[in-house]
């Protein structure tokens, strides 16, 4: 019989409940424990889980109930001092919510601590969990579009670092290939802000892989979605077929040369929720004793591609990738559609 884990979550949040209803559910973990800054928050965990140890702060909780696995599910601007504190316990393996962090650097800081301890790591993108997604991402791998070209997008009511980041990890896990530059703008008129972070009202983000393979993400609070009573819709163009499928919708349609007049497909859904999946894989990697650290590295490198697209729209100019490497340059007054004085500098477009 499988070994039974024992699990804490730090956060009680609409992560934290997820991976609470995750442990609580799945015959692989013993929930004992979670911590929030929050009285109401922990109440509303006791009343869910009657038999649950609450503590005000993770500082707490892992000094007096230290568990063998532990959930960071706050704010992602904590996630890295959480990580740190945990990892200093003898545990067996560590959930951290996405994004892993608010901003690349610290994302790859947290990446580095897990590996450095060679520790077993969930980040639960729900897409990368999701049947449908085995599927479609097995359609484009074996050539059935034929060669990939464009990655279309459209999510509403969302934003590019709470939503973005997992249809982003979705593509990079897709195209298995390095991203070359990111072009975005935002528009942040309404100053709206969404799980802890300040976020645009609507924006465009263009990036492209080292092949030319172009990826178009509208997102946005007042996004006119072309495909009714869908919220998130996603278009895959290859030179030999289509595949149009609707965010967590466990379907997709169809076109290529086995079904040139399209075919709508619908997949039947794995058992238990997309956190759970992602916490019995974890269990699986305890068990081997292999750490598998693909989503981790895809889910940082989705990060740095939300972060060049804030960089992006901030700065008015193409982030090169790697971001390690790239320097946004200085302020200007350059205003594109203005007729030219025919003084101040610049460089004549005809000449190039």
């Amino acid at each position: 019989m499988p070994k039974k884990f024992t699990g804490a979550v730090v956060g009680a949040g609409s992560g934290g409940k997820l991976s609470l209803q995750a442990l609580a559910a799945s015959d692989r973990y013993e929930l004992l424990a979670v911590a929030d800054l929050h009285p109401e928050a922990l109440e509303a965990a006791r009343r869910l889980y009657p038999n649950i140890q609450t503590f005000a702060t993770h500082q707490e909780m892992f000094a007096q109930c230290p568990t063998d696995v532990v959930c960071v599910s706050t704010w992602p601007p904590s996630h890295f001092e959480v990580t740190r504190d945990a990892l200093n316990l003898p545990l067996k393996g560590i959930v951290v919510e996405k994004p892993l962090a608010d901003h690349y650097a610290e994302g790859l800081k947290v990446r580095d601590l897990i590996q450095k301890k060679n520790l077993p790591v969930a980040v639960p993108h729900g897409l990368l969990v999701s049947e449908h997604i085995h599927r479609i991402i097995s359609h484009v791998q074996t050539g059935d579009l034929g060669e990939l070209k464009l990655i279309e997008i459209q999510c509403s009511n969302w934003d590019i670092i709470n939503a973005g980041i997992h249809w982003l990890n979705f593509v990079i896990t897709l195209v298995n290939e390095p991203f070359d530059h990111v072009l975005s703008a935002c528009d942040s008129s309404t100053r709206t802000y969404r799980d802890g972070m300040q976020v645009e009202t609507v924006a465009n983000t263009s990036a492209q892989t080292k092949s030319g393979i172009r990826v178009i993400m509208h997102t946005g609070d007042t996004l006119h979605i072309n495909h009714p009573g869908d919220g998130t819709i996603f278009r895959l163009l290859g030179t030999e077929g289509d595949i149009e499928f609707y965010g967590w919708q466990s379907s997709y349609r169809i076109r290529n040369a086995q079904y040139p007049k399209g075919q709508h497909i619908d997949v039947p859904p794995l058992q238990g929720t997309r956190h759970q999946l992602h916490l019995e894989n974890l269990a699986e990697q305890i068990d081997e004793d292999k750490p598998d650290y693909r989503v981790i590295n895809s889910s940082l490198a989705a990060l740095e591609l939300c972060e060049a697209a804030y960089i992006s729209a901030r700065h008015r100019c193409l982030v090169t990738l790697p971001l390690e490497q790239f320097t946004p340059p200085a302020p200007h007054d350059w205003d594109p559609g203005q007729a030219y004085s025919g003084t101040g500098g610049g460089r004549d477009g005809r000449k190039l």
